[in-house]
Order: structure tokens, then sequence, then C-alpha cells
């Protein structure tokens, strides 16, 4: 394949894929949100699929829109986010973390960020969930 060839290829490919071309909108990044999932369902091993991911991450690093949102996201600490995101995974209530944190009102001034987890709260959420310590440290 030529050089020219390439370009070619490259320049069809920004025509049909949303998200490629240098100037993506919210359509864009609907459709790609589409794409992605379609890919990595059926065509996993698909270089779109890296491809794709890097422009979605960019867009919402840097689209206006998710501005707020980034920013409440990059305020909370680093364990709280891990500890959110287990709880989601697992489908985990505030009740659910006794043995790890103590009593649910604990847990939720610490979801709230009141309070913060201790180094005792750490060791144990990582044993839990077999995770380094350093997981949950800010």
């Amino acid at each position: 394949m030529s050089y020219a060839e390439a370009i070619e290829a490259a320049n069809s490919l920004v025509k049909i894929v949303p998200m490629l071309g240098s100037h993506p909108g919210r359509n864009d990044y609907e459709n790609a949100l589409l794409l992605i999932e379609y890919l990595v369902e059926y065509e996993p091993d698909s270089p779109l699929v890296e491809m794709l991911s890097a422009k979605i991450d960019k867009y919402e690093r840097t689209a206006p829109e998710f501005a707020e949102f980034n920013a409440r996201t990059a305020a909370i600490p680093a364990g709280v986010a891990l500890l959110r995101t287990l709880m989601d995974q697992y489908q985990l209530t505030q009740s659910d973390f006794e043995n790890e944190i103590g009593k649910k009102s604990l847990v939720s001034r610490i979801l709230k960020g009141d309070r913060t987890l201790t180094l005792r709260h750490m060791q144990a959420l990582a044993k839990r969930f077999d995770l380094p310590v350093s997981a949950f440290i800010e």
C-alpha cells in the first residue's frame, strides 16, 4: 500500500466512523458510544476499539458539557471513588461494610466527605476486594 492509498483510506474512515474527525460533536459522541459497545461485544480485537476509546476519552475530558462532572469527580478522594465503584459493581450498600469500616452512619459520612478512610479501613477493604492498599490512598 502506498502513502497515498493509506491517506485515502484514513480519510474515508474519518468520514464514516463517528468521532474520528477533528471536531466531534454531541451526535458523534453518542454514535461513537454505540459503535464501541458493538465493537467490544462483537469485534473486540478491532483497531477501532483503541482509536475510538482514545477519542471518547479526550472528548469527555474536554467537552464543556462534562466540565462540571469532571470537576466534581476530581474533587472526590481516590479511596472514596474506588469504594463507590466497588459498591456499585458488587451491588453493596453502606450496611455491608461493618467489618471493614464500621456502622452505616460512618460509611455514610465517609462517602459524603465528612470523614476520611483510615489506614485500617483501607487495609480491610483491600483484603476484602483483593486489591493493593495503595488503590485506596489519595
